[in-house]
């Protein structure tokens, strides 16, 4: 039965639901492509389902997580965490949204990422942030699509695959 975060996309193949600790596995898998294949995430050791769980335990109580699924096959997820740890911040967030590598190109993160926005509006937040390692015009086109600016770009702050990796970042007034 679909919760109440449940969003029919196409002839209830696809929905989008809040994160559940057993999407571990899955949210895993997705995740250690990237940390594997690419410099999108700066983790460099692949995690494992238990860790993922964990994760998604202890950020789902206090902010949204999603995944989406197709045919009842998680596809991607998309989550806000704290911007950074001092009160005054609590009313900004930082963005992630990763999809399964093959699933890319179908419009599956976007309607990911619109379903987190709404939440974090409904939740009374006031910006959110994107960190995009660059380059990485998928990422930038997908942010600037619901009206992300650029607001930061910081040179070489990132070191992977033997080779130094820009930021920026993004913002959006809610």
């Amino acid at each position: 039965m679909p919760n109440k975060l449940s969003n029919n996309l196409s002839e209830d193949r696809t929905m989008i639901r809040e994160a559940q600790q057993s999407d571990g596995n899955a949210l895993a898998q997705i995740y250690n492509y990237y940390i594997e294949e690419s410099v999108v995430t700066f983790e460099e050791e692949t995690i494992t389902a238990e860790e993922m769980s964990r994760r998604i335990g202890a950020l789902a109580e206090t902010r949204p997580w999603l995944v989406v699924e197709e045919d009842s096959e998680v596809l991607g997820y998309a989550y806000a965490s704290q911007w950074h740890g001092r009160c005054a911040y609590r009313y900004s967030v930082e963005s992630s949204v990763y999809l399964d590598h093959r699933a890319g190109g179908e419009g599956l993160g976007s309607r990911l990422y619109e379903s987190l926005l709404e939440r974090l509006r409904s939740e009374g937040l006031h910006v959110v942030i994107g960190g995009i390692a660059l380059p990485n015009p998928a990422s930038v086109a997908l942010h600037e699509k619901f009206g992300f600016k650029k607001a930061a770009h910081y040179e070489e702050v990132g070191f992977k695959f033997g080779k130094w990796i820009d930021v920026g970042y993004w913002q959006l007034k809610l």
